[in-house]
């Protein structure tokens, strides 16, 4: 029985062995390949067809699409904004209330980017938003929890 089992693995060996010399066989190696970049980048990219009109519209309702996700992203990230600056009801310096400083900036800042066209600046502009204001109550829920804890020692120590 073991010198079936040697032959079993010797044929499964071979067969391996005979897979990989097809595969080398049928592979493009690199020295076989295209000899300037321009052809290179003919094979590899896809060509705009501007005979078909119908290409133009779907691309006009992707982007009409997109710009509608990136307003609703927009408007859901200022709404949160909002939502979260409610917890800052103590005052700078200057005696005005962090919400009104926070909001106020918030509303600068997103009057200067409203006009953005491009989707990736515009992307970027909303994570951005959404890593600041989840950094902010991040903070904020820290210091509660430093003034609670601050505040329970205190007690303990009367």
């Amino acid at each position: 029985m073991l010198p079936n089992v040697h032959k079993c693995r010797n044929l499964a060996v071979s067969l391996n062995h005979l897979r990989f010399n097809i595969a080398l066989r049928h592979r493009r190696l690199l020295h076989n390949g295209p000899d300037t970049i321009d052809e290179l980048l003919d094979r590899h990219l896809v060509k705009k067809d501007k005979t078909h009109h119908g290409d133009d519209e779907e691309n006009d309702l992707l982007t009409r699409q997109r710009l509608t996700s990136n307003r609703r992203e927009a408007l859901s990230l200022y709404r949160d904004i909002l939502r979260a600056t409610q917890f800052f009801m103590w005052p700078d310096s200057r005696g005005v209330l962090w919400r009104d400083v926070l909001r106020e900036n918030a509303r600068k800042e997103f009057e200067a980017a409203r006009f953005e066209k491009d989707p990736e600046i515009v992307t970027r502009l909303l994570i951005g938003g959404r890593e600041a204001v989840q950094s902010a109550i991040d903070k904020l829920v820290e210091k509660q929890r430093e003034q609670i804890a601050k505040e329970r020692s205190d007690q303990d120590r009367r």
